[in-house]
C-alpha cells in the first residue's frame, strides 16, 4: 500500500505567542529545536522507511526538516506547495482562535485581505498528493498546521467544522494510506 508521511514543525516563537502566522517567517524556539530532534530521533530509531523530506520553504518547518534530515540521513527538498497558508490581514495578529479569524476561515473563497483562500490552497496540495501518488518513494512531508488540515481531507471525507477542527501538535507525526 502506498502512503506519505506528515509532521508539523516544531515550536515557534509564534506559537507561544498565540499569534496567527500563516505565511509569516517565525523561528523555531528553543523547545522548538529540542522537538525537531525529538522527530529526528523517532523516525531513526523506527520502521517508517522514509526516502525523501519534502519541506515547506518557511523556515519554522525547513529547519525542523533539516535536523530530522541530518539525524536520520535522509535526504530533504524545499516543496513550495507545503507553503503554509497566508492568512492576508490576519497574520501576526492574536489570539490565533480570535472569533473573527475562526469565521473568516469559513470563507473557503476569500482571501483574507490579500492573502490566499482555501480553495488555492487546497488545490496547491491536493495537485502535490496526486504527483506523489504516482511515485515509487516513501514521503515524509515537513510542513504547517493548516496543510495538515488538508492532507488529511485528501485522504477522507470531513465536514467543515472537522477541518476547521482538526489540529496537528508539534513534531507530531502520522501516516497517510492511499486508497487503491
Amino acid at each position: 500500500m502506498k502512503y506519505i508521511f506528515f509532521a508539523r514543525h516544531g515550536e515557534t516563537t509564534w506559537n507561544v505567542q498565540n499569534k496567527i502566522c500563516g505565511a509569516t517567517d517565525a523561528p523555531l524556539t528553543e523547545k522548538g529545536v529540542a522537538q525537531a530532534k525529538k522527530l529526528g530521533q523517532r523516525i531513526a530509531a523506527g520502521d517508517f522507511n522514509i526516502d525523501v523530506i519534502l519541506t515547506s520553504p518557511l523556515i519554522r518547518a525547513a529547519d525542523t526538516a533539516a535536523e530530522v534530515s541530518k539525524i536520520t540521513g535522509i535526504p530533504m527538498r524545499i516543496e513550495e506547495r507545503l507553503r503554509e497558508q497566508c492568512f492576508g490581514k490576519w497574520e501576526g495578529t492574536s489570539p490565533r482562535n480570535s472569533p473573527g479569524f475562526t469565521a473568516a476561515k469559513s470563507g473557503f473563497l476569500d482571501s483574507f485581505g490579500g492573502g490566499e483562500s482555501m480553495m488555492r490552497v487546497g488545490q496547491r496540495v491536493y495537485n502535490l498528493l496526486d504527483e506523489l501518488k504516482d511515485s515509487d518513494k516513501t514521503y515524509l512531508l515537513v510542513a504547517h498546521n493548516g496543510i495538515a488540515r488538508f492532507v488529511r481531507s485528501y485522504f477522507g471525507d470531513m465536514s467543515n467544522d472537522e477541518f476547521a477542527r482538526f489540529c496537528i501538535k508539534n513534531c507530531e507525526i502520522r501516516r497517510f494510506d492511499y486508497k487503491e
